[in-house]
């Protein structure tokens, strides 16, 4: 059997081989009509493999995982667009960005509930710094893309004293599909 990606040495920590390739398999089927299953861009942002001696690089599964999801949303916008016209696409990122920027509005330290006790958390300024980027794309003033928040890293926190993670990815997740329905 062919591998997929490239694969790390030995002795170093890559994602576990086979989980990858049955999740590309998977996802190719779904895209090519092949599986009744259904998969969305979402999904495939949020999916996580196990890391494993040898396994496969993390940065090329990551790069392409980018790809695959740039390739159902690209897809989806396809689909609306026949579907409801281009105004209705437009419509749909339209409410999306509006409720993106609606949190936004919220002051640096409050935009998202802070973590329960003991709980991990992301570094409240680190989140604010994107959100701030995010405002001045919203308001036309710096580009943004996609990958920039795909990327980003939070220095980790514990408790109140940072944001709870699942709204905050959940956030980004949302701003990663509205920059993707633009670009």
């Amino acid at each position: 059997m062919t591998k997929m990606f490239s694969t790390v040495s030995r002795f170093k920590l890559g994602y576990e081989q086979e989980d990858v390739d049955e999740f590309f398999d998977h996802a190719r089927a779904v895209y090519e009509g092949e599986s009744d299953e259904d998969l969305t861009s979402r999904e495939i942002r949020s999916a996580g493999f196990d890391l494993a001696r040898g396994g496969y690089d993390t940065d090329e599964v990551d790069a392409a995982l980018d790809r695959l999801e740039s390739a159902f949303v690209a897809r989806a916008r396809q689909e609306v667009l026949v579907t409801r016209g281009s105004a209705g696409w437009m419509e749909d990122l339209a409410e999306s960005a509006r409720s993106l920027y609606g949190r936004l509005g919220r002051p640096d330290g409050e935009r998202f509930e802070p973590a329960r006790r003991g709980e991990p958390a992301y570094d409240r300024d680190d989140v604010d710094e994107l959100c701030d980027r995010l405002v001045e794309y919203f308001d036309k003033t710096e580009p943004i893309t996609a990958d920039e928040i795909r990327r980003a890293r939070f220095r980790r926190r514990t408790g109140r004293r940072g944001y709870a993670e699942a709204p905050v990815d959940a956030f980004f997740s949302r701003a990663v599909e509205v920059l993707l329905g633009v670009e």
